[in-house]
């Protein structure tokens, strides 16, 4: 029997995409963080328990600065979740990331200002060079390959690219999607960060399928629109449709990579899993007992021994 269980953080379309679909048991999940964005519908696929939560709540009534990315995690943990597939909309900042395009990024640059971690009376410092899990990327991948679409058209499922999580929640300024550009970036958005490592902190392997909506403001310039105004409504209708069809390939990307990890388990064996070993350099004795035992669904096996100190 397999210990693996799946969480599926929705974002921008993915959460209306899923939940539509997805019936079962519903956990209402207290935290020492407060309450997660909505509650955790657990259900099956391919035989595997999965886990679904909706990053902006029931409505999309939380903006990306105003959600509970510790409750969100903590909750997903406390659930005996070990893996998380999560997807969010974003902006393209470069020409061949075309809207309606999957992208499975593989870096980050973090713009934020939110509280991006659960350890606040403790020196813990994870290892994030690699901020998504290289485990569940290639089996994102493999199973985006020779994928079909209910459009009949050919959707990209891109491997790697670097995601701009900026605060929000205003989009980019025209200067500063031109600056993201130049950084490196290629695609931007607002909510990976600090999902992506909090995750890490929580050993959860995280792995991000964005969903491209558009291109970012770089490409709309005076020059290129010319004389006439774009109809606004008629852009957001654009956009809306957009994620509408790279939602509902996202739910089949998702649906193909569960499935493959169910008929082979040993697949996802991913380095997150013991992400907090070394990560750990406050003398443990010096930790007051009361907040080991808050955050114990994080830890606690990590105090039964006295490793010395790294370093």
């Amino acid at each position: 029997m397999s210990d693996i269980r799946i969480g599926l953080i929705g974002g921008s379309g993915l959460a209306s995409a899923i939940a539509g679909q997805t019936h079962g048991v519903i956990h209402v999940i207290d935290t020492p963080f407060g309450a997660p964005s909505a509650p955790i519908i657990e259900t099956e696929w391919n035989g595997l328990p999965v886990y679904f939560l909706s990053r902006h709540g029931a409505g999309h009534t939380r903006n990306p600065s105003q959600v509970p990315y510790r409750a969100n995690i903590f909750a997903m943990k406390k659930l005996g979740v070990t893996h998380i597939l999560a997807s969010g909309a974003v902006g393209s900042l470069r020409e061949e990331y075309k809207p309606r395009d999957l992208v499975i990024p593989d870096q980050i640059i973090d713009k934020t200002r939110r509280q991006s971690t659960f350890f606040e009376a403790a020196a813990v410092h994870v290892e994030f060079a690699e901020p998504f899990c290289p485990v569940l990327r290639q089996i994102l991948l493999e199973a985006g390959n020779g994928m079909t679409v209910p459009d009949g058209a050919h959707r990209a499922v891109h491997d790697g690219g670097c995601y701009v999580a900026m605060e929000g929640p205003a989009f980019s300024t025209r200067a500063e999607s031109l600056m993201h550009r130049v950084w490196g970036g290629d695609l931007i958005g607002m909510t990976a960060m600090p999902e992506a490592k909090l995750a890490r902190e929580a050993e959860i392997s995280y792995a991000l399928v964005a969903l491209v909506t558009d291109y970012d403001c770089w490409k709309h310039t005076p020059a290129t629109e010319g004389s006439a105004k774009p109809d606004p409504q008629q852009l957001l209708r654009e956009i809306i449709g957009n994620l509408s069809i790279a939602s509902e390939n996202a739910v089949n990307l998702l649906k193909r990579a569960v499935e493959l990890i169910a008929a082979n388990p040993g697949v996802a064996d991913c380095p997150a899993a013991s992400a907090l070993k070394l990560a750990i350099w406050s003398d443990k004795r010096q930790i007051p007992q009361d907040e080991v035992d808050r955050l114990a669904v994080l830890w606690i096996q990590y105090f039964r021994t006295t490793e010395p100190l790294p370093g």
